[in-house]
């Protein structure tokens, strides 16, 4: 492996007393586990609060394509105190609008960008997870160090740090952790306990991955629902116009495959997608030629605290709100801002900024896994005993959703520290590769 450069920390005050308490971090070192969206952009506001970062990636690299992502509401303002809207914007999706079309193609419905002022079911700030977490890591690589192909192998904390192993051999110690390594988050299950306890499949499955666009697409999402069996097919538009991503979604209360083995994973798609009409067979045809391919079940993660001492959790690793939700990126976004500050505005102490991270996002995260279950139940295949969908054409409605998109309150943290503007010498830090 090659060495990761990092900073001579043997001329930086790095504690204060504080009496019985023992020390006060006066620039804590943080490592975060995961790169994807919640872990840089955590990053991007525990340097800018004044922090040593680490960020640890599993990956070799960071991991391009995947799914479109949304933000919409408060996350936009996230983005816009980040300095990073116009990069941001410029690496979306630029999607028109969306229709819902037939087995003969034929449209039945159309969902347009700037529908509800760009919050609507097609989101104006809509971008590949990928493309978002390049932007991330651009916008913090300079001042953050960054660790690929490797990941915690053992931690053990006490009141004053937390003691790391790798799995490729290092060992340090750090005053906070943070997960922030997706819904099968390891981290999670060290500290907290098995998956089981906390993953609530919502009974169905998502595939994604990109095709040749022989489709015709031109910024227009295409969605093909098939009633009788719950299963649905789409193609989206994306920047590069010679591809597109492709989607599916089914039904599933069986889910029993190993999210790491791909080749189950296909074989899974292929048997419950048989039969689907549209451009089903089209876009299965590319299923094994595909450089981006993902499954996996569609799940929240419901937990009762989101930190145990000095380790906390961020973004799916913390609450998931599922697909369903199209709201998983915004809360991780908005989730790694308030973290970073209560975290900053308590001085370091993991105790009050944990509880008061969690305080505030609760009801928010609340908000959005409850659009992500009534969603799903809008897919679930009908039967003689499923119990009748709600009315959303009620005010009842109208309310969750505004507090979904729009129901935390983003504190300036006024009394925070806040290196928003460059530094004399930025720090430079190559990915460590395996």
């Amino acid at each position: 492996m090659e060495a990761v450069m990092g900073v001579n920390d043997s001329a930086q005050e790095r504690t204060i007393p504080t009496g019985e308490q023992g020390t006060r971090v006066s620039r804590p070192r943080v490592l975060v586990a995961g790169a994807s969206i919640a872990g840089p952009a955590l990053a991007h506001w525990l340097h800018r609060r004044g922090a040593e970062v680490t960020v640890v990636e599993r990956a070799p690299e960071l991991r391009p394509g995947g799914q479109a992502v949304d933000a919409r509401g408060i996350a936009k303002e996230v983005i816009g105190r980040m300095g990073l809207d116009a990069a941001v914007r410029a690496a979306c999706t630029d999607t028109a609008g969306a229709h819902t079309v037939d087995a003969d193609g034929k449209v039945l419905e159309t969902f347009r960008a700037d529908d509800d002022g760009g919050d609507g079911f097609i989101a104006d700030i809509e971008i590949l997870r990928g493309d978002l977490s390049q932007v991330l890591y651009d916008d913090t690589r300079d001042g953050v160090e960054y660790i690929f192909g490797d990941r915690i192998a053992e931690l053990a904390q006490d009141g004053d740090g937390v003691d790391v192993v790798f799995a490729g051999g290092d060992r340090r110690r750090f005053d906070l952790v943070v997960g922030a390594d997706g819904l099968h988050s390891e981290l999670r299950a060290m500290v907290f306990g098995p998956h089981e306890r906390f993953l609530r499949h919502l009974g169905h499955v998502l595939a994604f991955y990109s095709v040749p666009n022989e489709f015709g697409l031109d910024r227009w999402l295409l969605e093909y629902q098939d009633q009788e069996s719950g299963r649905s097919a789409l193609l989206r538009p994306i920047q590069d116009a010679t591809r597109a991503m492709a989607m599916f979604y089914c039904a599933s209360a069986d889910f029993a495959v190993d999210y790491r083995d791909v080749a189950a994973q296909k074989r899974l798609l292929r048997e419950r997608m048989a039969g689907l009409g549209w451009l089903a067979p089209d876009i299965l045809a590319h299923l094994d030629d595909t450089p981006d391919f993902y499954l996996d079940q569609v799940a929240q993660v419901v937990m009762d605290r989101w930190s145990s001492g000095r380790v906390g959790l961020l973004g799916d690793a913390a609450f998931s709100s599922s697909p369903m939700s199209g709201q998983g990126t915004g809360l991780a976004l908005v989730g790694a801002y308030v973290l970073a500050g209560e975290l900053a505005a308590a001085e370091w102490d993991p105790g009050t900024g944990f509880a008061r991270y969690e305080a505030r996002m609760r009801s928010f995260v609340e908000a959005n896994q409850e659009i992500g279950r009534l969603n799903a139940r809008t897919r679930d295949v009908p039967g003689p005993d499923a119990e009748p969908l709600p009315d959303f054409t009620g005010e009842w409605f109208t309310e969750l959703v505004g507090r979904a998109i729009n129901g935390v309150e983003l504190p300036d943290y006024a009394g925070a520290p806040d290196c928003a503007a460059p530094a004399a010498s930025p720090i430079t830090r190559q990915p460590r590769r395996r």
